[in-house]
């Protein structure tokens, strides 16, 4: 995919309307060009102001009594007279009004959409979540560093992050340690551990997360065929993913959780 098929699917992408095989086309565009990922930035910065800062009104319950009383009450099918050009202005003014009062609620109603309808910060990393896992399966690009040793795993993803990762292997619970490998979530570089579960392969994405100093409740999502669990714990936050039965893939983040 080329930067002009890109931008032309940013909006889409940036509001979440794309399906899967488009979400994989452009992410790994913006990952080898750094204009269009400028740009993609300017859009969710854009986005995210709105969201935070818009505010909201409320339209008085009698305005659309008030409108339709204008437009459609006995006036509007009274016969046409003459009148005085005071009276034509009187007119025009009700209409001003009128126009401003619905382009006012136009504008309250767009601001809203966005406000209620926008995508929380959660599903939005989740879709970044599922186009990372998809993306390396497809590719067969499941690990950078393809070990089962964690004494090997960890170190190599210390050296590359400004964070040192948890990485343990699961093999006893079922849940043996592929390898690790980079990836780019939530506009900052992660670690992904790649464990499987027979022979279901399971993505882990680990970023450090300031306001995560004690654990939350696990939870979990399913999505375009796949089962995501999220959590956050001393400081990290966690994102597992999987085709795996949900029972299981709760399983492996308990197991993960309690082993680390």
């Amino acid at each position: 995919m080329d930067c002009t098929q890109t931008r032309s699917l940013l909006h889409g992408y940036v509001d979440q309307e794309l399906d899967l095989a488009n979400v994989i086309a452009v992410d790994e565009h913006l990952q080898s060009c750094m204009a269009c990922k400028k740009i993609y930035d300017q859009h969710s910065a854009l986005r995210s102001a709105v969201r935070q800062h818009a505010s909201y009104y409320a339209a008085p319950a009698a305005l659309a009594d008030r409108i339709r009383a204008t437009i459609g009450g006995p006036a509007a099918h009274a016969p046409a007279k003459t009148v005085k050009p005071r009276w034509q202005w009187f007119q025009l003014g009700r209409w001003l009004q009128l126009g401003t009062a619905v382009t006012a609620t136009a504008a309250v109603t767009w601001m809203a959409a966005i406000q209620l309808n926008g995508p929380s910060r959660n599903e939005a990393i989740m879709q970044q979540v599922i186009a990372s896992h998809a993306r390396s399966l497809l590719t067969s690009h499941l690990a950078d560093v393809a070990t089962s040793d964690q004494h090997t795993v960890k170190p190599w993803l210390s050296s590359k992050l400004d964070f040192s990762p948890p990485v343990t292997d699961l093999t006893g619970a079922g849940f043996p340690l592929v390898g690790g490998r980079l990836d780019y979530l939530d506009s900052r570089a992660v670690a992904t551990l790649v464990y499987r579960h027979r022979q279901h392969v399971i993505n882990l994405f680990v970023w450090p997360d300031s306001k995560s100093d004690k654990m939350s409740p696990m939870q979990i999502y399913s999505r375009h065929g796949y089962c995501l669990l999220h959590w956050t714990d001393a400081g990290m936050t966690y994102w597992a993913i999987s085709d795996v039965e949900p029972a299981d893939l709760k399983t492996f983040a308990e197991t993960y959780a309690s082993a680390k």
